[in-house]
């Protein structure tokens, strides 16, 4: 892969994947790559296995990760991001179909930088996505100004 990915969307439900991917370009995003587990997000943000080789000084510049995920867990996921100082930086927004309070907390503990409701309706995940999207791509200063996240 020889193009920066600004945004990893991390989804174990293709559809969703497709739906997130959709409300990113319709915010003119469109270096966007989507993976189905947590270890094939964390073996492309860690460069190993298929991603071997890949330059992980060049790290997308917002994740938005599923919780319940196929391999590893979503809070796991977060957890090995925060471990690694490629990685320890890199927003990462949860997009989870819960309210359970406990679970939010558990997110925030491991290190998530934003919990998000997680919806179908296409409408309402651009509206999300959009001021997702804004702030942490535009508004944030580490990532407006040449993705610094992976400073140690």
């Amino acid at each position: 892969m020889n193009k920066n990915i600004d945004v990893l969307v991390v989804d174990d439900d293709p559809a969703y994947c497709e739906l997130a991917v959709a409300a990113l370009n319709a915010c003119g995003q469109h270096n966007t790559l989507c993976v189905h587990d947590g270890t094939d997000a964390l073996d492309f943000l860690h460069g190993r296995n298929e991603h071997s080789g890949r330059d992980v000084q060049h790290q997308p510049r917002l994740v938005l990760l599923d919780l319940k995920l196929v391999k590893v867990h979503g809070l796991e996921v977060i957890r090995a991001i925060r471990a690694q100082a490629c990685t320890r930086n890199l927003p990462v927004v949860v997009l989870s179909g819960t309210d359970d309070q406990q679970v939010l907390r558990e997110c925030y503990d491991a290190g998530a930088n934003s919990v998000v409701s997680k919806t179908i309706d296409y409408g309402e995940l651009t509206r999300k996505i959009r001021g997702i999207f804004e702030f942490w791509l535009n508004v944030n200063e580490e990532n407006r100004h040449g993705n610094l996240q992976g400073r140690t």
